[in-house]
Formats: C-alpha cells, sequence, structure tokens
C-alpha cells in the first residue's frame, strides 16, 4: 500500500509540478518566452519580458504547484487510501511530492523535459514543509539581490544556505538531506549564470533589457 500511495503522489506532483505557467501566460499573449530574452519559461524571465503583471502571476502560480503538491495532493491520497505507517510516513511522502513537482517544473514532459529552474516552485514546497526555513532563505535571497541587483546570484546563495536553514529551524535529518538535494540541483540550473557571472556578463535588475533568448539571465 505505502509504495502504491508513494507511486501515485509523485506521478500527480509531478504533473502538476509540470504546468509549464511561463509558457502558456507568453502563448497567451502571442508570445514563445522560450525565444525572448534568457529563454527560461520561469517567472523571472517572464518579469523580463512580459511585464510586472505577468511575471508576478507566473511567480505565485509557480510557487502554488510546489505548495498544493506538498499539501493537497499529500492530504487527498492520505484520506482516500487511509494507510497505516509509521509518524514519519507522512514527512516522506510530502518530500516526494516536493521534489516530484520542482522536478516536473525543471523538467516538464509538455515541453521536451526542459523547463525552469525550479525557484519559485521550490519556495512553494518550503513553505508547506519548513516555512521558518524559507524564511531563512528568502531574507538572504532579498539582501544578495538588494546589494547586488542579480536575481541569479541571490537564487545561488539561498541555495547554498537551504540546508543550513533547515537544519537551524530544527528540520529533521532527512529532510536536510533532501533539502541538500535540491539546493544542488538548482545550483546545477544556474550553471550558465554562473558562467556568466565569472564572466561579468549576467544581467543586472535595471540594466537594459537584451532581446534574443539566452543573452540574459533566467
Amino acid at each position: 500500500m505505502e509504495s502504491l500511495l508513494y507511486a501515485i503522489v509523485a506521478i500527480a506532483a509531478y504533473l502538476l509540478g509540470s504546468i509549464p505557467t511561463g509558457y502558456l501566460v507568453g502563448k497567451s499573449r502571442g508570445i514563445d518566452v522560450r525565444s525572448v530574452g534568457s529563454g527560461n519559461i520561469g517567472a523571472t524571465n517572464v518579469f523580463r519580458t512580459l511585464g510586472k503583471p505577468a511575471g508576478s502571476f507566473v511567480l505565485f502560480a509557480d510557487a502554488l504547484k510546489g505548495y498544493l503538491a506538498c499539501t493537497l495532493i499529500v492530504g487527498l491520497s492520505l484520506q482516500l487510501l487511509k494507510p497505516t505507517s509509521s509518524p514519519q510516513f507522512g514527512e516522506t511522502l510530502s518530500l516526494i511530492a516536493g521534489v516530484a513537482a520542482i522536478l516536473g517544473h525543471n523538467y516538464t514532459c509538455w515541453l521536451g523535459f526542459k523547463g525552469g529552474k525550479g525557484i519559485a516552485t521550490s519556495a512553494g514546497v518550503l513553505l508547506a514543509l519548513v516555512p521558518w526555513g524559507l524564511l531563512i532563505v528568502f531574507g538572504t535571497w532579498l539582501l544578495v539581490f538588494a546589494l547586488t541587483k542579480y536575481v541569479s546570484l541571490g537564487s545561488i546563495v539561498a541555495a547554498i544556505l537551504l540546508p543550513f536553514g533547515v537544519w537551524q529551524t530544527g528540520g529533521s535529518s532527512r529532510m536536510i538531506v533532501v533539502t541538500a538535494c535540491l539546493s544542488a540541483l538548482a545550483i546545477y540550473k544556474h550553471k550558465a549564470n554562473i558562467q556568466r557571472l565569472l564572466n561579468g556578463t549576467e544581467h543586472r535588475v535595471g540594466s537594459k533589457k537584451i532581446g534574443p533568448a539566452s543573452q540574459s539571465t533566467p
């Protein structure tokens, strides 16, 4: 029963996370966001290419995907199947849902398994599982962004501090391990940004917009 529930939750959470919000919002405006700005379907590129209202909607929707995966999908699954399990079972199920939703966003099956970087979706997962850890990470992101105006650098530093924030706020050992893996994934997805930061060519918020894809930060 537990293995079946793991599989059901993983598939449902992946499909929820795989909804390409940024791509769909762009298409509704007659724009393929993969061909403008950074070419990324995440909220940052939508902010830059379609404006604040569209970017805010994508940011909220992408975060909501992660939050609902860990709350609604897990809650409904437990209610419907009512497994008899250890006290840690619920946390394990939520972690599976969270990871699956992030992978769905990063590697959406609807766009050839290419997606965003998962920062907003990860934030939604953290809000559901470790809200105080999210507060530390978000505060770090705000500080780095305020000082540098680099969205990507703020995301990278916040990702590095994520498992420490979870540990500092009393997260379980499995929560720390999983968030460390998510941190590594987020940093990996920013590899192009890291290279541009090192080269001094990364897009800084407030600088002139760049049209063609792959010339600015996701």
